[in-house]
């Protein structure tokens, strides 16, 4: 069987050699005669893969100790009303950054429970660029200000980290967590849906500083508490199992890659490829702004919109898969995670190549 070239928004591709090595545990771990999956998250065995599954996240990441490191249910989108229980505190508002569907989204949730104020909206430019952060005028009494560093679905990237004084900053990190090295000391809260680059979907990472621990309403859901899923080892509650050993055995994969610098690189290297290939043609566009173009989703239309759709299945009849853009906004989307490797950006560009000479 040979592996179709993977660009899905999330779930994402996995290594094959990830795949493998699952496939090769399914039945028998660590020589237990049973599946990581029938096996109690209580017992020694599992408890060891979880405690070195956050290891070697602190040590990739560099998390600094004064963070904890939870691992949560429900997603990213749970993470916008979490936030609230756990960071609202006796404050009345939080500060958000709308850059395109996701920080809207977490901004519009936020709303039904407190005051939100939109500290800056892409829409301003028709998503083609964001606001310079320095231009925010932030709330000395907000709770936190919220930004997503990575938008999949328009395409957007921060080129830098805000400066948000004393108000902690908080950031859905789901599409571009570990692609790159990250100054952790400069977030309040990092928090991300595992589906693009951690792992498989079922599990959420919550990266918080302890201090900020201490702000949980009493009245929180335990399930929802970043400080009892702390205290409990993120084992409140029978967590995803399957999903926790695949972010470990991700995060041992990435080890083996060089890291995320390394991974920086790579990822820079497979972008600048994809997007070089859109600039040099009329056929192709991305209208966004270089210095605020993603790396991890590059997004793109054709010039003659009724040709979308056959790029699509014939894109996907080449062993290139999910090149459709998301519902919201239409055209192309090819989303350059971790393990897409470089060999399937270039048989995409290749692609785009043979189609225009055919199309154009």
């Amino acid at each position: 069987m040979s592996r179709a070239f993977n660009f899905s928004a999330g779930p994402a591709a996995l290594p094959t050699s990830v795949l493998e090595r699952a496939q090769a545990e399914l039945l028998d771990y660590q020589g237990r005669g049973v599946s990581i999956m029938e096996m109690s998250h209580r017992s020694p065995l599992y408890m060891e893969m979880a405690q070195q599954v956050e290891a070697n996240l602190r040590d990739l990441m560099s998390v600094p100790e004064d963070y904890a490191v939870i691992f949560m249910q429900g997603g990213a989108t749970l993470q916008f009303s979490a936030l609230l229980w756990n960071l609202l505190g006796d404050k009345k508002s939080a500060d958000y950054a709308v850059t395109g569907l996701w920080s809207r989204k977490a901004q519009q949730i936020a709303s039904n429970s407190c005051d939100t104020r939109v500290l800056c909206d892409a829409a301003d430019f028709d998503y083609r660029k964001g606001h310079d952060s320095g231009s925010w005028d932030i709330d000395p009494e907000a709770a936190f200000v919220h930004y997503c560093p990575n938008e999949t679905v328009h395409g957007l990237e921060f080129p830098d980290t805000p400066d948000t004084g004393d108000v902690p900053l908080v950031a859905d990190f789901s599409s571009s967590i570990l692609s790159a090295p990250v100054d952790v000391s400069r977030f309040g809260v990092i928090y991300g849906g595992a589906q693009k680059n951690i792992g498989p979907a079922g599990i959420t990472l919550v990266i918080c500083r302890r201090d900020l621990l201490q702000d949980c309403a009493p009245q929180v859901p335990a399930v929802l508490s970043y400080k009892a899923q702390e205290a409990s080892g993120s084992m409140l509650n029978t967590p995803p199992t399957y999903s926790w050993y695949l972010v470990g055995l991700m995060l041992e994969w990435l080890q083996e890659q060089g890291g995320l610098a390394a991974m920086q690189q790579q990822n820079k290297q497979k972008a600048a490829l994809l997007y070089e290939r859109i600039d040099r043609s009329n056929f192709y566009n991305n209208l966004i702004d270089p210095s605020w173009r993603s790396r991890m989703n590059v997004v793109f239309n054709l010039a003659d919109p009724a040709l979308e759709a056959v790029f699509v299945a014939e894109s996907d009849a080449a062993g290139l898969r999910a090149l459709k853009g998301h519902k919201a906004v239409g055209g192309i989307r090819a989303s350059l995670y971790n393990a897409v490797p470089l060999e399937a950006v270039e048989a995409l560009a290749d692609f785009m190549g043979e189609f225009e000479r055919r199309h154009g």
